[in-house]
């Protein structure tokens, strides 16, 4: 979800790219359904695992495993937010869609404070 709610969100500031400790394969249809309603392109959604030279080239990573960053990356490691979502895999949709608005505030967030730092040219 936060990779989609990213692109739709603040393209102009974030390069989303979404990946799993364990990804599942495919993307939950109450994920794909959720985010349709909100009017979130779910167009190349994919599951795919979390590589380490993704993670060394990234410039932040968001981490939503729900277990501190500090216990999931031994190396050294771009910045790391830890955003405690949780996970609405196989719940109703009503929790689908709580965890899709958290998702979509923190995005919110995220994507102002990238804006100030970035300063007026692309705060747009």
């Amino acid at each position: 979800m936060a990779e989609a709610i990213a692109r739709h969100r603040a393209s102009d500031v974030i390069e989303p790219s979404s990946a799993g400790l364990v990804p599942f394969g495919a993307i939950p249809p109450t994920t794909l359904a959720v985010l349709s309603e909100a009017g979130i392109s779910v167009d190349g959604l994919r599951s795919k695992p979390l590589r380490a030279e993704e993670v060394a080239a990234a410039d932040l990573v968001i981490n939503m495993t729900g277990r501190e960053s500090s216990a999931l990356f031994t190396d050294p490691a771009p910045p790391v937010e830890d955003w405690h979502v949780g996970d609405p895999f196989g719940l109703n949709l009503t929790l689908y869609r709580s965890i899709r608005d958290q998702i979509g505030a923190l995005v919110e967030d995220l994507a102002q404070r990238l804006r100030k730092k970035a300063g007026p040219e692309t705060a747009g």
